[in-house]
């Protein structure tokens, strides 16, 4: 069995998936720095280049781990807290290598929050962050396996669980370590620092790197192969002769490797571990990253350049509403990400409902769908409008004219559909 491809046309050499993502990107691009008033993708385009990549390379790492869970059949929604647990992890190993004039005055150093490591002591933060992240993804595969939990609530055990449990190990240790307990600490080592100016070059080379590796691994090997086959159909697969426990094992491990090594690249960058804040949301976004580039939820479909794609397009349409919105843009982050994971999973379900005798709106269930969805658009237009210049003054006719067009647009769809269905 090989590795399941994007649709492709016959006049066309380029999947349609990641032709239309990679549309999509550059339409958005272009639409923000026409409406931005400061038009800071055309004045600035290199430093907003930087920062797009450097945040779509950190958010494409963990995406890459997420889609391979996802082809394999399952799902991983720990991603977030398992980068704040190994950068917790890397940092608390770090304070059992600090230098001796740093340990010998202990107190300065909680109360500054600034330790100085050797470089013994930097390298096996990173294998204990490392390993950190292969442990729990074999935590992982142990619940879904062997317990035979369904996988959203295993990793949403972990989700809860990870973060709650790497501030207790900061507060335990640091009040060993230290004599009082904290819940953050500040890294600086020069390695942290070069990565810190490097840090757009470097974290892109790795997830290349990543990316083509993962890449070989789906396209080019029996393992890959595997992932596929057990994603498409489990019990045919297993029947077949597959191991599945073991390859389930790796795409978890996979998982939980990506997330660790974002964690070292966050830490790194932040100088600054508090476990309670960090990356949160980031499971979300790797997760939609990967349903966006063309990862079928179901399953045994998806690849590699469709997910960095969606995690690029990810950080393009995030970064767009910081510029648009300015102030309060995190508020809207969340309802953006989910609104484009719902689109791109009906996206990817339009051509099978459309020919097939399933609607998209049925019975009284889709009579009042319309209009919660039509008001729901109108809203989100009228919210993110708001600190649009040419908007301001005319927000609730905006809002309107949205609704209305949206409800018109969706009535139209339900009449045809009831039109098919006699």
């Amino acid at each position: 069995m090989s590795a399941p491809s994007g649709r492709m046309l016959a006049w066309w050499p380029f999947p349609l998936t990641e032709t239309a993502i990679f549309l999509a990107i550059v339409l958005v691009y272009l639409v923000t720095g026409a409406l931005d008033p400061n038009h800071t993708y055309f004045n600035a385009w290199d430093a907003s280049a930087k920062m797009i990549l450097r945040n779509a390379a950190l958010l494409g790492i963990v995406a890459l781990g997420a889609s391979v869970v996802i082809i394999v059949g399952g799902i991983d929604l720990s991603s977030g807290s398992m980068i704040a647990f190994s950068a917790t992890t890397c940092a608390l190993i770090m304070m059992f290598f600090t230098q001796p004039e740093v340990q010998a005055s202990g107190r300065i150093a909680m109360d500054t929050g600034l330790v100085t490591v050797s470089g013994l002591g930097i390298f096996l933060a990173m294998v204990g962050a490392v390993l950190s992240g292969l442990m729990v993804g074999t935590l992982h595969t142990w619940m879904v396996t062997s317990i035979r939990l369904p996988p959203f609530v295993a990793t949403l055990a972990t989700l809860v669980g990870l973060r709650s449990f790497a501030r207790g190990m900061c507060l335990f240790l640091t009040k060993q370590y230290w004599g009082s307990e904290t819940e953050k600490i500040t890294v600086n080592t020069p390695f942290f620092g070069w990565l810190r100016e490097n840090n757009v070059w470097i974290s892109s080379v790795v997830f290349l790197v990543l990316a083509l590796v993962t890449w070989v691994i789906l396209s080019r090997t029996v393992l890959g192969r595997h992932i596929y086959a057990i994603g498409g159909n489990e019990e045919a697969a297993r029947l077949s002769g597959i191991r599945t426990e073991n390859v389930k094992w790796f795409a978890y491990c996979f998982s939980g490797l990506c997330s660790a090594i974002a964690g070292i690249f966050l830490m790194a960058d932040n100088s600054t571990v508090q476990p309670a804040l960090m990356a949160q949301g980031f499971e979300l976004n790797a997760i939609a990253s990967a349903v966006v580039g063309g990862c079928s939820l179901q399953g045994g479909i998806g690849t590699v350049l469709g997910t960095a794609l969606g995690a690029l397009f990810l950080r393009v349409v995030i970064d767009a509403v910081a510029k648009l919105i300015k102030a309060g843009a995190d508020v809207y982050q969340g309802m953006i990400v989910g609104i484009i994971v719902v689109v791109a999973v009906t996206s990817t379900q339009f051509s099978t409902i459309s020919h097939s005798s399933r609607q998209f709106f049925p019975g009284w269930r889709g009579i009042w769908a319309i209009p919660t969805i039509s008001l729901a658009a109108g809203m989100c237009v009228m919210m993110g409008s708001a600190n649009i210049q040419f908007a301001k003054d005319r927000l609730l006719l905006v809002g309107i004219i949205v609704t209305l067009v949206s409800l018109a647009i969706l009535s139209f769809i339900k009449l045809l559909e009831s039109h098919r269905a006699k």
